[in-house]
């Protein structure tokens, strides 16, 4: 479900992540040992920050569900404003309480 949910949110996340947000998310996934550092290191070097984030969610969907779930929860734990932007109440993630 988190797969089809970051595809559904791939503009948004584009629009609206900041370069310190992308850091940290990518740090995140880091230490989840979802991301190598390769990894990271490839979406760091693209040189836009729109870049980045498609390059962050593409890679993120192409692990999978459990992945996917790992990076909306540390997008809502470093950024809940966006969080609740992305997640309106009428509309919460499916499994946010299970996080």
């Amino acid at each position: 479900m988190s797969e089809r949910e970051l595809a559904r949110l791939r503009l948004a996340l584009v629009e609206r992540l900041s370069t310190p947000l992308i850091k940290d998310l990518l740090n995140d996934l880091l230490a989840e040992r979802v991301f190598s550092n390769e990894e990271r290191d490839s979406v760091m070097e693209n040189r836009s920050r729109a870049g980045q984030v498609r390059l962050l969610v593409d890679m993120v969907r192409n692990k999978g569900d459990a992945a996917s779930q790992i990076l909306l929860g540390y997008l809502r734990t470093r950024d809940p404003t966006l969080h609740r932007f992305l997640f309106p109440p009428a509309e919460q993630e499916p499994a946010a309480a299970d996080l």
